[in-house]
């Protein structure tokens, strides 16, 4: 899953961006509402981590554009203004939550698991992804198949959780390139081909039915062929 910061105290940004990625999102941070409004609307971010209190623009200006150009990502607004004025303009303004500082880290990361449903903040967010015989613990970082532990690397395991989460569809790599690499990701490696070798060498080989598949020029599937 990726996310983007938008946030202009270096350190309230650093801090968030390296809690965030221990949690294994990639991340990438913008510090004006400028720079951050751009990044938003060239990648296709999972979720946006925007402050109200915003130089060159505002966090409410930020999430009008956005929300104009119907970007799709989910936005949680961070304000130090305890108001109900200011939540009530963010929420009706498009943000689907409202964090107000000083918060504490796991608070942000609960809500950022919440949103990250597709359905919005109103559900709750799933521990547990899965899929056939493949079940993939999101707190935990852990995953099993048929009962057996399946050993991942960081970057595999976000991109099984990102086909687990849009299983059944099929994903292009460059899909894969924006919701599981940040924003100095070189496009033109090989890595995202290598990372999905790898990933199914370790979820399907020695088992019957084979859950990735390539769908040649097109990107990849997470099914069941025998379903």
């Amino acid at each position: 899953m990726r996310l983007l910061i938008v946030e202009d105290e270096p350190k309230v940004a650093r801090f968030i961006e390296r809690g965030l990625r221990e949690e294994h999102y990639a991340v990438d941070v913008a510090f004006d509402g400028s720079a951050g409004l751009d990044l938003a609307l060239v990648h296709d971010y999972d979720v946006v981590v925007l402050d109200v209190m915003l130089p060159k623009m505002d966090g409410f200006e930020v999430l009008a554009e956005l929300r104009s150009a119907r970007r799709p990502c989910k936005v949680l607004m961070l304000t130090a203004r305890d108001s109900i004025k200011d939540r009530v303009k963010g929420l009706e303004g498009g943000a689907d939550d409202y964090l107000v500082k000083p918060f504490a880290f796991e608070e942000l990361l609960a809500r950022v698991r919440v949103l990250l449903r597709r359905g919005g903040a109103a559900e709750a967010e799933p521990m547990m992804l899965r899929f056939d015989d493949l079940v993939l613990d999101l707190r935990g970082r852990k995953v099993s198949r048929e009962g057996k532990a399946v050993t991942l690397s960081a970057r595999e395991f976000s991109m099984l959780e990102y086909l687990m989460r849009h299983q059944g569809e099929v994903v292009s790599r460059t899909r894969l390139s924006e919701h599981v690499w940040d924003q100095h990701f070189d496009s033109m490696t090989n890595v995202i081909d290598v990372t999905l070798y790898h990933l199914r060498e370790k979820v399907d080989r020695g088992f019957a039915t084979p859950l990735i598949h390539t769908v040649r020029g097109v990107g990849y599937v997470l099914k069941n062929p025998a379903a």
